[in-house]
């Protein structure tokens, strides 16, 4: 797995956040080289802003996903990098930020990683 998204399904206003322990869920994605989805929905923004900080004292990437359902909500994406820099997160945190070869380079690394844990 790359991305972790999702982190506690909430809905604001709607549905409150999966009981999760985000702190050992960053550990865990720290571990394993595992980013996580900072996803801009204004309806969601999961991971919480206020998690961002740690995740990155972690070393932990984040994602940036539009969760867009429709072509008009791509624009989601500047609410994200938003809450990403709310997040004290700079385009160095953030993995599609990179460019295609960069990008690439490091989708290996996350695979050469999850080859040499299996063989464990």
């Amino acid at each position: 797995m790359h991305i972790l998204g999702h982190l506690t399904g909430r809905l604001l206003l709607e549905r409150e956040p999966y009981k999760v322990n985000q702190h050992a869920v960053i550990d865990a994605c720290a571990e394993t080289g595992t980013w996580i989805e900072l996803n801009a929905s204004p309806y969601r923004f999961d991971m919480d802003w206020r998690f961002w900080p740690y995740a990155k004292s972690k070393g932990v990437k984040c994602t940036i996903n539009c969760d867009a359902h429709r072509f008009e909500q791509v624009g989601f994406l500047r609410l994200g990098a938003g809450i990403a820099r709310k997040g004290w997160l700079t385009k160095e945190d953030v993995v599609n930020t990179l460019p295609l070869k960069a990008l690439i380079k490091e989708l290996g690394k996350k695979r050469t990683k999850m080859a040499t844990t299996d063989k464990h």
